[in-house]
């Protein structure tokens, strides 16, 4: 069985993005049901060096929109990072899902030798369509997924490796 590109990006993308929205919906009952103050959840970090909540959800979900665009050739929506809410960060995942859902198979396969150019602080880095997604997308994505769920099981909300790891198919 041959994987394409699209597989291995868009359905597996959205799907990160439906659990990470799932986690959140327990981490907003969570602090109703305990009276935590959501803006404690939203700043919190694992280290102080490390990113709060929010800005964990933010690069997810601009991860995600930017990985099918870039390979797609097209420009990925603008996001201005300013939610404040549960109901507003599940709003952008919602967004993000719908956006990854505009694209069909023959926009993103036989993208694998695509150039990617990432402007970066320390300068550009330019990768093969297929080594961008396998070796930089989805280690972000997951990383940024795994820290937004450890901020959360951190904090008390009762979440675990199923939630993380959503339904079967």
């Amino acid at each position: 069985m041959t994987l394409s590109m699209y597989q291995a990006s868009v359905p597996v993308l959205v799907r990160g993005l439906t659990n990470l929205k799932s986690i959140l919906g327990k981490a907003q009952a969570h602090a109703a049901a305990k009276q935590i103050d959501p803006s404690a959840l939203f700043g919190a970090r694992l280290f102080p060096d490390m990113l709060p909540l929010n800005r964990q959800v933010h690069i997810v979900t601009d991860t995600a929109k930017g990985c099918v665009a870039r390979l797609a050739g097209v420009e990925a929506p603008k996001y201005e990072d300013v939610e404040a809410t549960f109901d507003e960060l599940c709003d952008r995942l919602d967004k993000t899902i719908a956006y990854l859902k505009e694209f069909t198979p023959a926009q993103i396969d036989g993208t694998e030798e695509r150039s990617v150019v990432l402007k970066m602080r320390s300068g550009p880095v330019e990768f093969t369509g297929a080594s961008y997604l396998m070796y930089f997308v989805m280690p972000n994505f997951y990383f940024h997924i795994t820290t937004a769920y450890d901020i959360l099981r951190h904090n008390g909300v009762e979440i675990g490796k199923l939630d993380y790891l959503g339904k079967s198919d």
